[in-house]
């Protein structure tokens, strides 16, 4: 019969390759309306929100200021702007500045000295430490001091045993970064910080949390312009939460004295470091 040779099976029809591509028919793999072929890039923004370095606030007004609160307690300040009024304060200015025994501390940092960029005088009983500078006993107060110091007491009801006084002779002249919370200043200490003379700005930045690993760059700050005779109080866990610095300016500054009054401790192992 005519299909193979004898002893060997007929070989199967091979199938019609046209016959699965119909007319106006595209295999599934080519067809326009599959899911995968219609889905277009789009561009999704990163859910993170990049963080930005927050603007410093201004407090220019009198009143009571709640900084912040946190395990350590409420950081609070007081700002009275004309605590002693302008023709007071002038003739304090004069007499501070010429009769106040003013002098130059040297610091050394990392077995370099430098010359600390302002002149400062200690008055109390008891001597004051601060950045490895110990500041001797200085008992013989300036009469105006005195007086100030009373009124002071007065005005806030804390008592204070103890005055660091600094003059920024120009607009060269500042203090850097710090807190005042030595040891001897006990826990949760009361600054008073009276000002005379030219207007310099007070900064103060709020201290990051341990998360933050020592970096400054988005923590809360403020500017606080202080000019003559206007008295600031620092109290609560202003020094454990925050820091504040005086700093240089690029306009010119006549002179500026600000008096620092603070209650100071005995170190308890009679040993000033």
């Amino acid at each position: 019969w005519a299909g193979a040779p004898a002893g060997r099976p007929a070989a199967p029809k091979a199938p019609v390759a046209s016959s699965l591509v119909l007319a106006g028919v595209r295999p599934a793999w080519r067809q326009k309306d599959q899911p995968h072929t219609q889905k277009q890039f789009v561009f999704e923004k990163p859910s993170e929100v990049e963080r930005r370095v927050p603007e410093a606030g201004v407090i220019d007004k009198p009143g009571v200021y709640e900084l912040s609160k946190g395990p350590t307690g409420t950081s609070r300040i007081h700002l009275i702007p004309g605590f002693i009024d302008s023709e007071q304060a002038d003739w304090m200015f004069e007499q501070l500045l010429q009769d106040v025994p003013w002098g130059q501390r040297t610091h050394i940092r990392q077995e370099v000295s430098f010359e600390e960029p302002r002149l400062t005088s200690w008055y109390g009983e008891l001597p004051y430490t601060y950045s490895r500078i110990t500041m001797q006993p200085n008992p013989n107060w300036h009469p105006v001091l005195s007086m100030l110091k009373e009124r002071i007491e007065e005005f806030t009801g804390h008592t204070f045993n103890s005055l660091l006084c600094n003059l920024y002779r120009n607009e060269k002249d500042s203090v850097d970064w710090h807190s005042d919370n030595e040891p001897s200043l006990g826990k949760n200490p009361v600054i008073a910080s009276l000002s005379f003379g030219a207007t310099r700005t007070f900064e103060m930045r709020k201290k990051p949390s341990p998360e933050e690993d020592g970096d400054y760059t988005y923590v809360e700050r403020l500017r606080i312009p202080l000019d003559h005779g206007s008295l600031l109080v620092m109290e609560g866990a202003t020094q454990e939460d925050w820091q504040h610095r005086v700093p240089k300016e690029y306009h010119s500054r006549d002179e500026r004295i600000n008096l620092t009054f603070r209650i100071i401790y005995p170190e308890p192992d009679g040993v000033w470091k």
